[in-house]
């Protein structure tokens, strides 16, 4: 059996790079991230980051088993495929790229060439009393490009 190698990204991301981990907060800057590709007219790169502690669970392997890096890859794929789907993309040519490794660095390679990174405020890890996000906080610290924090519905 070969070594698990993560997806990479290889050619240039041009337009907008949204971060998605499945949070409620991802799902707003989905939606805002759509509106504004749609007004530009340019592509949508949602960019889900993983690694074992923020794993998807419901891999679809046995109870008390370990699931492979594979199963977490195709899982945390479903996840993304599930969450985009359920937004309109109407009109906009939408690319979705999950990729093993931190979410801020991870953002911050897709966005390379981009326009623009779109994030939530904050995810669903860390500290509840939080106003911004440990990668929110980071990408707008570091990113190549210009970001924009989409603040949480109801926030």
């Amino acid at each position: 059996m070969s070594p698990w190698e993560p997806p990479q990204f290889s050619p240039p991301i041009r337009g907008i790079v949204v971060g998605h981990d499945g949070s409620p907060a991802a799902d707003d800057a989905l939606r805002w991230a759509i509106e504004e590709a749609r007004l530009r007219h340019c592509p949508l790169h949602v960019v889900r980051a993983w690694v074992l502690a923020t794993a998807i669970r419901d891999t679809g392997v046995p109870y008390g088993t370990v699931p492979s890096m594979e199963e977490c890859q195709r899982a945390t794929e479903r996840h993304l495929a599930e969450a985009v789907a359920a937004v309109d993309t109407t009109g906009v040519e939408v690319h979705q790229h999950v990729v093993h490794g931190p979410s801020a660095q991870a953002l911050m390679a897709a966005a390379a060439d981009a326009d623009l990174l779109v994030v939530g405020e904050r995810g669903g890890g860390g500290f509840a009393g939080l106003r911004l996000g440990s990668v929110a906080e980071q990408v707008s610290r570091h990113a190549p490009c210009t970001v924009v924090v989409v603040r949480a519905a109801g926030g």
